[in-house]
């Protein structure tokens, strides 16, 4: 009973994920599109309009209407290559592979950007289906009514936003970094210093780049998804709040590699003894779990839409900062003595030490107050000068 809930459960999930939205979006269109293009044109069977009408319904409103009206060029333009073809040499291999040489021309030279292979696949659909020069405008007539349908189903109802899959995967993120943290502090205290486990760690430090990059592409969705979007109040400072936070991450990232490979540098030379001598492991571990801590509410805080869940983030961040400082400094202190009796290898105690301040400083509330700031400030400047009317008429109406 209870398996039979849990799929219950998880069906109604997905079925309210942007996926699924953007599924039945898509085939909504595409149908609405056909049965406009049997009400409106005399073609049998009108398919180049639910295929126009799939092609412009894209994930996003923004993405709609920056790349709908390419997308619509370049199937006119295999639209009318291809009539031309049929008109006056048919189907054939020789003409088949002519006429992709000539829409893929045609389409560089109509400047459709990313869309030029849709050129050529237009092309080859409409000489598949027709061989007779007088359905061009019926062709053509096709194509606009999909396009047609395709802007205005997104205009009226409004694409999905992609802020909530963009945050699960920068919490994912922050998720992945933490347990790699808990995992060192963990090795730390062992009484052998574990080169072949910090060697696999440091492996998986370096695969968090390529889940930084993952996380990137589903923050730009995420940026185009509250553009032009109704449904979201504030989406600049959203897409600013989302893409600096990844920003943070990253640098982290990077970080915890280098503070993984000074940890595995100091195994490889005391492979005997432990890493590091009782009165200090456990400090050490203790400051790795705090950055752990910090890492995870950094990532809750700007990953929360509401302002008390933002609020209760900013805190426990502060409580993990300023318990890292603190161990940070205890640690300081313990370090300078040992390196005082025993000067070997102090300049990875010292690199370990940087590490840390450099994540503490990436981490820090004020820091992230004033980078907010500065991004806002900039895009503002490139908006005002992308668009100096529209920045004159603004200040206009507030005075």
């Amino acid at each position: 009973m209870r398996d039979v809930q849990e799929q219950i459960v998880d069906l109604a999930r997905r079925t309210s994920e942007p996926v699924a939205v953007q599924l039945l979006r898509s085939s909504a269109a595409a149908t609405l599109a056909y049965l406009a293009a049997v009400w409106l044109t005399s073609v049998p069977a009108p398919l180049l309009a639910p295929l126009t009408a799939l092609l412009v319904v894209q994930v996003t409103l923004f993405a709609t209407l920056t790349t709908g009206i390419r997308r619509v060029n370049a199937v006119v333009v295999g639209v009318l290559v291809a009539t031309g073809f049929s008109a006056l040499v048919g189907l054939s291999w020789w003409s088949l592979a002519l006429l992709l040489v000539t829409a893929l021309t045609v389409g560089h030279i109509a400047r459709v950007s990313e869309f030029v292979p849709e050129v050529a696949i237009s092309a080859m659909l409409v000489l598949g289906v027709t061989q007779h020069a007088d359905t061009a405008l019926d062709r053509v007539v096709e194509t606009v009514i999909g396009a047609v349908v395709g802007l205005l189903f997104n205009l009226i109802i409004a694409p999905p936003v992609w802020v909530r899959s963009a945050s699960e995967d920068i919490e994912e993120q922050a998720h992945r970094m933490r347990d790699l943290l808990l995992r060192l502090s963990e090795e730390i205290c062992r009484d052998r210093a574990p080169a072949g486990t910090l060697s696999d760690e440091l492996d998986s430090a370096r695969r968090l780049d390529q889940d930084v990059a993952r996380v990137d592409a589903s923050i730009t969705q995420a940026e185009e998804s509250v553009r032009l979007n109704p449904r979201v109040k504030e989406p600049l400072l959203t897409r600013i709040v989302l893409r600096s936070g990844l920003d943070t991450l990253e640098v982290c990232v990077v970080i915890l590699r280098a503070m993984t490979r000074t940890l595995l540098d100091l195994a490889q030379r005391r492979e005997d003894e432990p890493l590091f001598p009782p009165d200090l492991a456990p400090a050490l571990r203790e400051l790795l779990a705090n950055l752990a801590g910090a890492v995870d509410s950094y990532a809750t805080l700007i990953t929360s839409q509401v302002s008390t869940a933002a609020d209760e983030a900013e805190k426990f961040l502060a409580i993990e900062l300023d318990a890292a400082r603190i161990s940070r400094e205890h640690v300081a202190h313990v370090l300078l003595a040992r390196v005082q009796q025993h000067p070997r290898q102090w300049q990875l105690h010292g690199s370990l030490l940087a590490e840390v301040d450099r994540m503490l400083t990436e981490l820090d509330i004020d820091k992230r107050s004033i980078h907010l700031a500065e991004e806002l400030d900039r895009v503002a400047a490139e908006t005002r000068e992308k668009h100096p009317r529209l920045h004159k008429l603004a200040g206009i109406g507030r005075k």
